[in-house]
């Protein structure tokens, strides 16, 4: 009795794990197909998740890697944002920081910057100044609220999701993102266009790119790149991972997009 028990309380704590890294948000087997791009990675560890949002086809490359949760680095400026302006930590998009005159490892960071240009540049001293002023009782509060990874921000306000204690996996990620798209996340409508306005990086006549870079800068160890891209056929949500940087998963993204006709 006590086995079965014990074989019982096991199998909930294994559902529990793989429901909260993601698992459920790869589908069902009929609605997943293996992505076979191995020489896209170049020998590197990673994962892609990518899905279509017309008919929930779940494309994974790295089944296993896209569950497991790493730190989420400049990425998390997605959700930073959002808490931000739903916060009225920040006004606007528009709204700039003066730099503090304390020379850092990118020029384009050495200058004064809004919510948008920090977005575009990844300058990590602005969203740390908006993590301060967001304090940590309401960060905690929405980032529970949006089911971020492991919610845990105790590594610090202005650094628990740089090599910290906060860690999401892709498939976490592809999930956040989605729910970004359809703007279904706790969050005004308002402030969730405006974040996905600002995540934009490349505007064509046929496609519309928004995406997000993040590196783990320490060692340049591990490198994201999510987002989702809007075309005349439908929206993709994607979300990368590599032991490189985020310039490498990137490089991959748009190898992949352009490999499966997605992006033209």
């Amino acid at each position: 009795m006590n086995r079965m028990r014990r074989f019982g309380i096991a199998s909930l704590a294994l559902l529990c794990l793989l429901a909260g890294t993601g698992a459920e948000a790869l589908g069902g087997k009929e609605n997943t197909k293996e992505l076979h791009i191995e020489e896209a990675f170049a020998g590197k560890e990673g994962t892609m998740v990518l899905k279509n949002l017309k008919n929930d086809k779940v494309y994974v490359y790295s089944k296993e890697r896209s569950k497991e949760r790493l730190t989420p680095e400049s990425t998390f400026k997605v959700a930073n944002a959002l808490i931000g302006l739903e916060t009225a930590a920040v006004r606007d998009e528009y709204e700039v920081k003066r730099w503090d005159g304390v020379e850092r490892e990118f020029e384009s960071w050495n200058r004064d910057h809004s919510l948008a240009s920090a977005m575009r540049e990844s300058a990590i001293w602005f969203y740390q100044d908006l993590a301060r002023m967001i304090g940590d009782k309401k960060m905690n509060e929405y980032v529970s609220r949006i089911g971020y990874g492991n919610q845990d921000i105790t590594g610090g306000i202005d650094s628990f999701w740089l090599d910290s204690s906060l860690r999401i996996s892709a498939a976490e990620q592809a999930d956040f993102i989605e729910k970004l798209v359809e703007e279904d996340l706790p969050f005004s409508q308002k402030n969730q266009k405006t974040v996905k306005r600002m995540m934009i990086q490349d505007e064509q006549d046929h496609f519309i790119l928004h995406g997000k870079t993040g590196t783990r800068l320490s060692d340049m160890g591990l490198g994201w790149y999510i987002g989702f891209i809007e075309t005349e056929k439908g929206t993709w949500v994607f979300a990368v991972n590599i032991d490189g940087s985020g310039t490498e998963a990137k490089n991959i993204t748009l190898e992949v997009l352009k490999e499966k006709k997605i992006l033209k």
